[in-house]
This record gives C-alpha cells, sequence and structure tokens, in this order.
C-alpha cells in the first residue's frame, strides 16, 4: 500500500505541475504545491518506515530513486508530447504504406511509399473509401469505373469520348465533377476528373487537378509530404 500510495502522489504532483490553470492549493501557488509533492512523498515513506518498522532505510532510498525516474520521464513525456506523437504516427505510417498520416504540429499529410515503389494513397472521395496512385504525370484525377461507383457516381449516363493513355493502354474516359475529395485532413470540392472505361486502369490516379490546389507537395526518399 506505501508505494501504491507513492505512485499516487507522484502523479497528482506531475499533474499539478504541468497544469496551466490548477491555480491556488491551500493557499499556494501552482508552483509552491508542485515543489511540495516531492517533499510530502520523501516525508510519507520515512514516516512509514520510522513508525511501521517494514521497510529497511536502503530499501525506501531505492523505491524513492526509481519512483522519482518514472516521475521524470512522465514529465518529459508530456513536455515533448507533441514530437512524441509526431513521430510515433509517422513510424505508424511506414508500417501502414498508404495510410494519410496527419502531422500534429504542421497539419501536413505524410505518406509513406508502398512497397511497389509507388505512394499509394487512402483517400475518401464523397465519402467512401478509395485506394489512389499519386501520378503528377496524370493531367487529371483519375478514377476507374469501379471506384466511380462506389463513389456514388452515376456512370450510366457518362459519355466516354476523351482518348486516354493508361498503363493498360489506350482507352476513353468521360470527363466529371468530384463533389468532394479527401486526403488526410485536407479536404478539396468540385474537383474536374476523368473516369475510364472498365478494366482501362486498375487503381484511379491522384493527379494534378487535385495536387495543383495544395501549396506545395515534396517527395524525399519513401516519404511523400502533402502541403495545405
Amino acid at each position: 500500500m506505501l508505494f501504491v500510495a507513492f505512485a499516487i502522489l507522484i502523479v497528482v504532483g506531475i499533474a499539478i505541475a504541468i497544469s496551466a490553470d490548477f491555480g491556488a492549493l491551500f493557499g499556494l501557488t501552482q508552483g509552491e504545491t508542485a515543489r511540495a509533492i516531492p517533499l510530502v512523498v520523501i516525508g510519507t515513506l520515512l514516516a512509514s518506515a520510522l513508525v511501521g518498522r517494514r521497510h529497511r532505510l536502503g530499501e525506501i532510498i531505492s523505491a524513492l530513486a526509481i519512483w522519482v525516474a518514472i516521475g521524470a520521464v512522465l514529465l518529459v513525456g508530456y513536455t515533448y508530447r507533441g514530437e512524441l506523437q509526431s513521430v510515433g504516427q509517422r513510424v505508424m505510417g511506414s508500417l501502414q504504406p498508404g495510410a494519410a498520416i496527419v502531422d500534429p504540429q504542421t497539419g501536413n499529410v505524410h505518406v509513406a511509399r508502398s512497397f511497389g515503389g509507388s505512394f499509394r494513397i487512402d483517400t475518401r472521395i464523397n465519402g467512401a473509401e478509395v485506394p489512389m496512385i499519386f501520378d503528377t504525370g496524370a493531367s487529371a484525377v483519375v478514377l476507374s469505373l469501379r471506384d466511380a461507383e462506389a463513389a456514388g457516381i452515376d456512370t450510366r449516363s457518362l459519355s466516354f469520348t476523351v482518348p486516354v493513355q493508361t498503363a493498360n493502354g489506350t482507352g476513353a474516359a468521360a470527363p466529371v465533377r468530384i463533389d468532394q475529395l479527401e486526403v488526410g485532413n485536407i479536404v478539396r470540392s468540385n474537383i474536374r476528373a476523368f473516369i475510364v472505361q472498365d478494366n482501362a486502369l486498375d487503381t484511379s490516379l491522384l493527379g494534378m487537378t487535385f495536387l495543383e490546389t495544395l501549396s506545395r507537395y515534396t517527395v524525399s526518399q519513401d516519404s511523400l509530404e502533402l502541403h495545405d
């Protein structure tokens, strides 16, 4: 029970020390209260050792050192929580190629290179999840017929009159407007796009009609960064 009480006091002390609006406690300022917590902890330990005689002084000092170290780690973690969260999300992004990871500090979207060498990005079109390939060589966003239907676009009345060259050969495309296209926290409306006929495209392309709306985009080694 002694160590449980000690742990609770450490956590409370850290919470008080890092709180910006805790206010006065028992007539003390926030800083004075935070500095008093370690003294209360030490006093509790020593008093328990002297009265209960359950632990030797060496054990008390060892326990004190351990909990002080834990408290220091928690305090440092809180202080640099933004940086740690950013690093953690980038690590998760590298483990999940295609995931659009939003940097909590800059708001930029990071995407790790897929195993095939391209940047496959998980996007949302009209609320539907649509995987796309980052392609600066595509003059516009290009959707496969399957993805267009998944996004709720009525493909029955489309007129495939625009000749296009895709990875699967020459085909025809129909011009459309996408109501909403989302990549991470980046949202664009009324995006000009094309829909190609069935089997003309394996994966939809995130082309320039979306990319040109960004302030910039950068590619460095295995990472793509999109700036809103």
